[in-house]
């Protein structure tokens, strides 16, 4: 990750750099359902927006799930690697507006399966999968508020790039600053999972207290720690 000199933020690999204006484009393609319909909303030429997708996806993996028919080339919609890429422009702009410290949700639970370094825990909202120390069963769970995405509902592709957790929820308050929004949402335990946006994402998701949302985070940034007892 890193800023350009005029700051705008923007993300490279592969010698491929991902900017605001290809962020707008791949959300565009979300809300919309197609990459037509995105770059007609957009006023961008379709042919273009199509040749810029292809040249993203040389750098950074499949981002664009393309269905054949009609003339606009069908319809699309983003992979799990589209919707990491999004998240990931989301903490670097979070960043770089001087955001404040990260917030943590904390989760309660006990171990029941391992899998090398990866565990599935028991938590009151469900399982998650998170890095576990060994020979701990009961644990702790801190998730960082800016390695949680949210989603439109059910639009979370079910084939993913790596181990994920998924809650489905509603949002219980939004709380806008000055560049970034912070979310709490109710995803069905007693303690609600805190998440960081952008002002961009916060309109785009349309995110209001009551609306129905998806969250997920990744299970490598999900880390574990042995509970005190009490």
């Amino acid at each position: 990750m890193e800023f350009d000199a005029d700051f705008d933020a923007h993300l490279d690999k592969g010698g491929v750099r991902v900017t605001r204006r290809d962020v707008q484009l791949l959300r565009a393609v979300r809300e919309r359902g197609s990459l037509n319909a995105a770059a007609a909303e957009l006023g961008r030429s379709y042919s273009r927006s199509q040749q810029r997708v292809v040249e993203l996806e040389d750098g950074f993996g499949q981002l664009v799930e393309r269905q054949r028919g009609g003339s606009g080339g069908g319809g699309s919609s983003l992979t799990a690697t589209a919707s990491d890429l999004l998240a990931e422009f989301d903490r670097v702009e979070a960043e770089f507006t001087g955001v404040a410290e990260a917030e943590e949700t904390v989760f309660r639970g006990t171990v029941v399966e391992r899998e090398g370094e990866l565990g599935t825990v028991d938590t009151d909202p469900g399982p998650v999968q998170a890095m576990v120390p060994p020979g701990t069963r009961r644990v702790r769970l801190a998730i960082r508020d800016d390695a949680v995405t949210l989603h439109p509902p059910d639009s979370v592709p079910e084939t993913e790039t790596s181990a994920r957790n998924r809650f489905h929820g509603e949002v219980r308050e939004v709380v806008p600053g000055d560049a970034v929004v912070r979310v709490t949402v109710d995803i069905g335990g007693e303690t609600p999972l805190k998440a960081l946006v952008t002002q961009t994402s916060a309109e785009t998701l349309a995110l209001a207290p009551g609306e129905p949302v998806t969250t997920s985070f990744k299970a490598t940034a999900t880390r574990a720690y042995p509970d005190d007892p009490r």
